[in-house]
Parts: structure tokens; C-alpha cells; sequence
């Protein structure tokens, strides 16, 4: 039996969220362009009951989880002001759901972007937007003599068991995680470059696969612990090599991606004194080919209710790039663009997209993480539309994900009739 509950116009958290996450098929090697991170603002948590009490400490919890997923590092969570923040989380939930899975009481959240962002500023931390770099990462695990190329699908139970734990880290944290294909999980040249980090075969391989960032990693036995070592090629990244250790799988993978993470947030994570009043956000449209639709699209958008301004960004053949500042939370501008039969939505990937398997399905899942209660979110990944490298920077820079509409004026042509 459900229980469910709503804030705002935000929806009930789909259960298709905890169950996919889905990877870019349009990368190309070599340019900069971001994944779209969708999810980054929900969160998932054991509850005791559904007490009034236990409901509140559910939503402190989930923002905990939020904030540092959207903050891009833990150290949020020791800001100042940051109590206070999390004693206020209910007013920033947009929707909510409380189920009940295998005798368990789970609360189901999604926060608003804005007002999260918000408050994430006003403890001074960074905000760490939607659209992310895709890692590709080449991971060669050393197990009981043995060693493995962690790839898509896995080829044993060993490389299986630790890519999910990676994909589950990776999702808790929002970061695109990508891995070579199968056909590589038997080339004993490229596991030995690996092993040896030697980059050059390795980048060579990697053309044509889909990524931002190339991560070269070896994890194996150092003493009781287990040691993952890696570097980075080809980007801003610190190219040096690293390392960390942890006792179990669960715990390496949960600190690899930890800083990773924090390693791009530190790159790409706007500074508190950026996130202004009214929230700003990129809007690209196709199907702009003259001055008329342009007139059209900036009319229309000035129309709405939640708009302060629309200001063009770029313009590449008949695609037109705005930013928008408006109030209140995204969902709700997203709305009122939807009620203009002008503005055609549309989908974000234009190709096929490739399933990276989710981490439960191949392991027994997360090993102990402590409390219990932070079970890893799986998020959904999608790719910017594609456009030059100078898009893609601009999308690392912006906060919330970019909107795509499909500019057909002539849909509201004889919607009325004479009679």
C-alpha cells in the first residue's frame, strides 16, 4: 500500500529512475561535450515509519544526498549553515512518495533545482550543474592471480561484480561512467599497457568510443586493503598519477569515484556568488531559420508568466540558443512552454542510445556502508544534442539542463476557426 504525497507541480519520482542508467552514444573523441545528468535532485532512503518525525529525518537525509551530489563534494556537509539548511528540507521538496519494498519503508524525494541551488549559495558552496564529462574508463582489476579488463557487458564474474559496484558509486555521485567494449576483455596487450599505464595503444582504442574524460586504472591487493591506482589523459584533469585504498570493493569504488567527482566539481562547479536570484537557463531551438521566427520565439517566450528575460546566445544554421531567466522552480517555466503548441519538444539524443547495465544486476549490490540508509541512486544519463566544442563549454558552465524545442509557428494555424 502507497502513501504518497506532493509539493508544488513536480511529479512523483518515476521507479524507472532507480532502475536504468543510461550512457551517451554521441561523444566523439577528442571534443568536449557534456552528458545531461537527470535525477541529480532525487533521492532515495530508508524510513522507520511514517511518523511524522521519521518522515522529517527521511528528508534531512535525502538532501544530505543531494546536496553532495549537486555540490560535487562531501565537505558540504560541514559548512556552515548547513544544520540549518537541512532542518529546512521539507519546504524545498517538490514531490514525494513513501512505498514499502521487502518489509522496508522507503522515501521516495525529488527537491527542487532552484531551491536547492539556492541554498546550497547560501552557505557559500558550489553548485555543480547538470551536464557532466563522461569518463571512459579502462579498469584492470588484479584478483586472485588473475587479471581482468572491466568491460560492457563483463566477461566474468570478477570484472561483473566490480563494475557494479562502480556504476552504483558512480550513480550516487551523478557522474557519467562509461567502459570499453567487450571485444577489448581479451586483448592481453592492451591489459598488459594498462597495467603498465602506458596510454598510447589505450588512446588509440578508445577512438571512436564515447567520452570527455579517459581514465588508465589498475586496482589490486595491498596488503589487507585493496589499492586502486590511475591517471587521466587528455584533459584538464590532473594528469599525475593517484591512488586510494579501501578495505572492501564496495569502499574502493565509493573512493575512486568520490575523487573523481570532486576532481571535475572542482573544475566545473559554479561558485556560490554566481547562482543570482533568477535562475538562468539555456534553451535551444530548432527550426529558427529568419528574423520572423526569431521575433516569434523571443515574443513567446517573454509571454510567460515565470520569464524576466530571453537573451540570445548563439546561432548555427537554423538552430537559435537563448537564455532565459525566470522564477519559481524549471518544472514550472517547462510547463507553461508546453501549453505553446509552437514549442515542439524534444527528445535529447538524436541517435540510439547504449544501456550501461545497472550495478544489482550483476552483484549482490553495495557492500556495508555504514548506516544502512544511503542505498546509491541510480541516475539517467543523456547526450546534448550535437553541436561544436563551443556548446559543449557552454553547457559545462550552465546549472540546469538544457532545454530542446523544435520552433513550428504555422502549428497554430487555423486552430481557430471563422465561424
Amino acid at each position: 500500500m502507497t502513501e504518497s504525497g506532493r509539493k508544488g507541480m513536480g511529479s512523483v519520482i518515476s521507479r524507472a529512475l532507480s532502475a536504468v542508467i543510461v550512457a551517451s552514444c554521441l561523444l566523439v573523441a577528442g571534443t568536449a561535450q557534456a552528458v545531461t545528468v537527470s535525477g541529480l535532485y532525487s533521492a532515495d532512503v530508508a524510513v522507520e515509519n511514517s511518523s511524522e518525525e521519521a518522515l522529517q529525518a527521511g528528508y534531512r537525509q535525502g538532501l544530505r544526498q543531494v546536496m553532495v551530489r549537486v555540490s560535487g563534494s562531501r565537505e558540504v556537509l560541514n559548512l556552515e549553515g548547513v544544520e540549518s539548511v537541512l532542518e529546512n528540507a521539507e519546504p524545498l521538496l517538490q514531490s514525494y512518495e513513501l512505498t514499502r519494498d521487502e518489509d522496508q519503508d522507503r522515501l521516495q524525494m525529488t527537491f527542487g533545482a532552484v531551491g536547492v541551488n539556492k541554498a546550497l549559495a547560501s552557505i557559500d558552496a558550489p553548485v555543480w550543474g547538470a551536464n557532466r564529462p563522461l569518463t571512459l574508463a579502462w579498469i584492470a582489476v588484479q584478483d586472485g592471480g588473475r587479471r581482468y579488463l572491466i568491460t560492457t557487458p563483463a566477461q566474468t564474474d570478477v570484472a561483473a561484480g566490480w563494475r557494479g559496484n562502480l556504476v552504483a558509486a558512480a550513480a550516487d555521485r551523478g557522474l557519467p561512467l562509461a567502459f570499453p567494449e567487450r571485444s577489448f576483455a581479451g586483448n592481453r596487450g592492451i591489459l598488459s599497457d594498462l597495467w603498465g599505464q602506458f596510454d598510447e595503444r589505450i588512446v588509440e582504442a578508445s577512438d571512436g568510443q564515447n567520452r570527455d574524460a579517459l581514465a588508465l586504472v589498475r586496482i589490486r591487493r595491498s596488503g589487507s586493503e585493496w589499492r586502486a591506482d590511475w591517471t587521466f589523459e587528455g584533459t584538464a584533469m590532473d594528469s599525475q598519477s593517484q591512488s586510494v585504498s579501501a578495505a572492501t570493493p564496495w569502499a574502493l569504488a565509493e573512493a575512486l569515484v568520490n575523487q573523481w567527482a570532486e576532481g571535475f566539481a572542482s573544475r566545473y562547479a559554479v561558485a556560490a556568488s554566481e547562482v543570482g536570484e533568477s535562475p538562468k537557463v539555456d534553451i535551444v531551438l530548432e527550426g529558427v531559420s529568419n528574423l520572423a521566427d526569431y521575433g516569434g520565439v523571443t515574443k513567446a517566450l517573454k509571454g510567460f508568466t515565470p520569464v524576466h528575460s530571453v537573451e540570445a546566445g548563439r546561432v548555427r544554421g537554423d538552430r537559435l540558443t537563448v537564455q532565459v531567466a525566470f522564477s519559481g522552480e524549471l518544472d514550472q517555466l517547462k510547463q507553461y512552454v508546453a501549453l505553446d503548441p509552437r514549442f515542439v519538444a524534444m527528445e535529447q539524443p538524436s541517435q540510439p542510445e547504449k544501456p550501461v547495465e545497472q550495478g544489482s544486476q550483476e552483484s549482490s549490490g553495495p557492500e556495508q556502508t555504514g548506516s544502512g540508509d544511503e542505498t546509491p541512486n541510480s541516475v539517467a544519463y543523456q547526450p546534448l544534442n550535437t553541436g561544436d566544442e563551443k556548446d559543449a563549454e557552454q553547457a559545462f558552465e550552465s546549472l540546469y539542463q538544457v532545454l530542446y524545442y523544435r520552433w513550428q509557428p504555422t502549428s497554430i494555424v487555423g486552430s481557430d476557426s471563422d465561424g
